[in-house]
């Protein structure tokens, strides 16, 4: 795989977007290469949300995130992993992840990017599976990321109860808007692994994984969010495992807010960029 990724590297011209594959365990995986203008500051394996079962390389969640932090000066590869539709199940969306990251990191390295700011993260869904592959990388012997991010993450098949502040937040929501209640939530889960989640890998709800050894992490947390306690959660369990953790709250933002042109979503990538430019000092020891 390294010389068809320096190939792949030396075709990237400054400045360009282009669609790529890296070889998976379940074929090529359709990838996406956001360049940036002169070295990069920092690498970038990101996938979308979409509930397991939606989303793809166009969507804002995707296409408009990577191109911002391209414009920022960071190099991203973007992820079109397998859907869950159609007799595709996990193991296989985690699978695409985890190919991706490596061939992301490899690409990333023959770019001149140091491992020690070569980043993978996600949104929803996405982050989600970003989470759960840093688990199966740490339950291999494998390097993790130096550090994750993951914007309004669903990690959890039983969302944990919701702090009182994230009560009243929800409470706004229009009728007709999603609430990302428990029953549906659990429901996108077993669709996800394809039937019952007793016996699950703990890949699958990483919120309830042990976290020792987990990267230091940036959590972006959606206001208005049925799932916000799992955000939350989560980063509660990574300081009590000893990671360097970031967890911000995007005041008026709805679950998904980066798929939205709106205040919220712009002041996440600004978050995310400076996050990324700040390593390793935000990564180091806690």
């Amino acid at each position: 795989m390294q010389d068809a990724v320096q190939d792949a590297a030396e075709d990237l011209a400054p400045g360009s977007v282009q669609d790529r594959t890296a070889p998976g365990p379940h074929g090529p995986v359709d990838v996406r290469v956001y360049v940036p203008e002169g070295t990069p500051l920092s690498a970038l394996v990101w996938a979308h949300g979409g509930a397991f079962v939606l989303g793809d390389l166009d969507m804002p969640e995707s296409h408009a995130v990577a191109g911002a932090l391209q414009r920022a000066g960071h190099l991203v590869v973007a992820v079109g992993y397998r859907l869950a539709a159609e007799g595709t199940r996990w193991p296989v969306p985690s699978d695409d992840v985890l190919a991706a990251w490596r061939w992301g990191r490899e690409l990333a390295a023959a770019a001149g990017v140091d491992a020690a700011r070569t980043f993978l993260g996600g949104a929803s869904a996405g982050g989600n599976l970003a989470a759960g592959a840093v688990l199966r990388l740490l339950g291999a012997g494998e390097e993790p990321p130096a550090g994750v991010v993951l914007a309004y993450p669903t990690l959890h098949a039983v969302p944990p109860t919701a702090s009182p502040a994230a009560v009243r937040a929800l409470a706004t929501l229009p009728p007709g808007e999603e609430r990302w209640e428990a029953p549906a939530v659990r429901a996108m889960y077993e669709d996800h692994v394809g039937g019952d989640l007793d016996g699950a890998p703990a890949a699958v709800t990483p919120g309830t994984a042990p976290l020792e050894g987990f990267p230091p992490s940036l959590v972006l947390v959606s206001e208005v969010d049925g799932l916000r306690g799992s955000a939350e959660e989560f980063s509660s369990r990574l300081v009590a495992a000893g990671v360097p953790v970031t967890c911000v709250l995007e005041r008026g933002t709805r679950h998904g807010h980066l798929n939205r042109d709106e205040q919220g979503a712009r002041a996440s990538l600004r978050r995310i960029d400076t996050w990324l430019r700040a390593a390793p000092a935000l990564t180091g020891p806690a």
